[in-house]
């Protein structure tokens, strides 16, 4: 446990110095704001001391028969309104510059965290929840700004408060002063106590609602299957035992955060009993601590000294306060450093593939998504020019990775993909990508028109050239008769149009950029029996002259392919055309068969 905990202090330490030093861009303005909390502080206690004074002339005006000086009592308030006016003016530009500061890290560790999610290798996308992901970017990010706009609010003032106020105190009376020092030390005991014990409470807190986010998305985004079987009891149960966990999470986290001020709050209050009883009796017995004073001790100085025992023992409830949210800023702020600090993808090559014609050459490539878990081993393809290749084979076998490797999505273990006599891994990968045109069997569109849809990958395309697309991808139709045409919005993931249409859509996409290369992974699936006769012929003039991959299931589709190639465990089994393939009597031709037989 004593390990555990130094661990735990470790990153913790780490993870502060971390936020510090993504505060380091904005130090002119943290600079501005402590300067203005100083004169924030220098007001708060300059008020007592100005109140006292009022108190000590009407007591010794009154005791000795003399007249009240109204003149002065009335100068020194023109003066405390100055000093509270000047007070709060400091304040409020101390809180928009702390405002300023909180977002604008906020917004640099946001676009730092997605930026660096672009570039992370699909391994991890796969390895992890989307909603876990999507929690980390959102959720506890603010929960790191609330914690950082309260440090910054509070915790500089609330130092700058004990220390003015400790001071002060000394001055007016030192054993006093004495009494309240030798107590402070109870106080951040207590806190510090607390505070060590919240930061492992905020964290699993922040996991667990990671893990309730990726729950809730999973069932969204797939709300139609779970009704289909009528998983909704079951899916419910599980929400509410994460829920359940989430709530004794929170709560066990809140009791020991909340604890802090209460306790805190309890030594404070005995603080000023203190500063009270030992003022009152230094009054009351003046003879024997009046030797031991700088000088007279008065009512007013015991007005001014209780005023400063609140101040003074008012920031340990706020810095208490500040401490359990940090522990929580700490934890999230953990969480969102460790999704930046993943291992990015491999580096980029510097060349850039120009004129691509399209020969592809697959040389004993190596690949696997595990160590332990062998999949594609020694694979040797070679692909001209304006070939059209099928892959073929049972699910699981390799189809889907080969189009991975082909994109680099994921870079190979052993061996080497060329285009045109480069290696894919000594150009960019935009370049490479920008050679291709890929049509998914899962479709994707963002929220948006159909037109900025269809632009994706050429915002440059005329209406001339959108339309032209459009109709050669059959999508043109069913376009003109939504609301808007062209410019109608339509919501995440398609909104409310179909399967098909979505995959229309695509399809579109494609035939409006018509890259060298092709990858086409059952790019019909969705589409009616006549419209899909319609798209491959589009797809035939399309990928005229063009070197074209086409995954497969429905074999019947890939007839008139170049070259077909026959996966199996990850490895090539077979390869050669449609008839040839046959003919052999072989994998393919029993896989061809069985889509036909009754």
């Amino acid at each position: 446990m004593a390990k555990q905990g130094k661990k735990g202090d470790k990153k913790q330490s780490y993870i502060l110095r971390r936020v510090l030093k993504q505060l380091g861009g904005y130090k002119y303005l943290l600079l501005l704001s402590m300067f203005f909390a100083l004169i924030t502080v220098a007001g708060n206690l300059t008020v007592p001391i100005l109140f006292g004074n009022i108190i000590d002339t009407l007591i010794i005006d009154i005791s000795v028969g003399e007249s009240i000086e109204f003149a002065y009592i009335f100068q020194t308030f023109i003066i405390i309104a100055v000093v509270v006016g000047v007070t709060a003016l400091s304040q409020w530009l101390m809180s928009i510059i702390n405002n300023h500061v909180t977002y604008n890290t906020v917004k640099d560790i946001r676009e730092q965290a997605f930026a660096h999610m672009q570039e992370l290798p699909l391994k991890y996308i796969d390895g992890h929840s989307y909603g876990d992901i999507v929690s980390r970017n959102i959720a506890d990010v603010d929960q790191f700004a609330d914690g950082l706009l309260l440090g910054f609010t509070q915790l500089f003032t609330g130092v700058l408060t004990i220390i003015g106020t400790l001071v002060l105190m000394f001055v007016i009376n030192w054993i006093i002063a004495l009494v309240v020092f030798v107590v402070t030390p109870v106080s951040l005991f207590v806190a510090r106590f607390i505070a060590s014990r919240t930061y492992s409470l905020f964290k699993k807190t922040s996991e667990i609602r990671g893990e309730q986010t990726a729950f809730i998305e999973e069932m969204v985004g797939n709300l139609k299957v779970v009704q289909a079987f009528n998983r909704e009891d079951e899916n419910a149960e599980t929400f509410d035992e994460v829920n359940e966990r989430l709530t004794k999470a929170s709560l066990n986290s809140t009791f020991f955060s909340s604890l802090t001020n209460p306790c805190t709050r309890f030594v404070n209050s005995i603080v000023y009993a203190l500063v009270a009883l030992s003022g009152a009796l230094t009054l009351i017995y003046p003879t024997t601590v009046m030797s031991l004073l700088p000088s007279a001790f008065t009512v007013g100085r015991l007005s001014t000294l209780l005023n400063y025992a609140n101040q003074y023992t008012k920031p340990f409830n706020e810095i208490s306060e500040v401490i359990t949210e940090l522990q929580n800023a700490i934890a999230c702020a953990g969480r969102i450093y460790e999704l930046i600090d993943e291992q990015p993808q491999s580096p980029d090559g510097e060349n850039k593939l120009v004129s691509v014609n399209g020969n592809v050459c697959f040389n004993n490539v190596n690949f696997s998504y595990s160590p332990d878990k062998k999949l594609i081993e020694g694979l040797n393809i070679e692909v001209a020019a304006g070939q059209r290749i099928a892959i073929v084979g049972p699910t699981g076998c390799g189809k889907t990775t080969l189009i991975n490797l082909l994109m680099r999505f994921y870079d190979v273990n052993g061996g080497a993909i060329t285009v045109d006599g480069q290696n894919i891994n000594s150009v960019t990968r935009k370049s490479l990508r920008t050679n291709y045109g890929m049509v998914l069997q899962e479709t994707w569109l963002k929220s948006g028109t159909v037109r900025e849809n269809i632009v994706m990958g050429k915002p440059d395309a005329t209406d001339e050239e959108i339309i032209a697309a459009a109709k050669a991808a059959h999508s043109h139709t069913f376009i003109m008769q939504l609301k808007d045409g062209y410019d109608t919005v339509i919501g995440e993931d398609g909104g409310v149009l179909s399967q098909g249409q979505k995959q229309l859509l695509c399809i579109t996409r494609i035939m409006l950029c018509l890259p060298p290369m092709l990858i086409l992974d059952e790019a019909t699936s969705s589409i009616d029996t006549r419209t899909e006769h319609r798209i491959q012929e589009a797809f035939a003039r399309m990928m005229k002259g063009r070197t074209s991959f086409i995954v497969a299931h429905r074999l019947s589709t890939i007839k008139n392919a170049d070259l077909i190639l026959v996966m199996k465990d990850g490895t090539i089994i077979e390869q050669g055309t449609h008839e040839q393939l046959l003919e052999k009597e072989g994998f393919y031709y029993n896989l061809y068969n069985s889509q036909f037989a009754i």
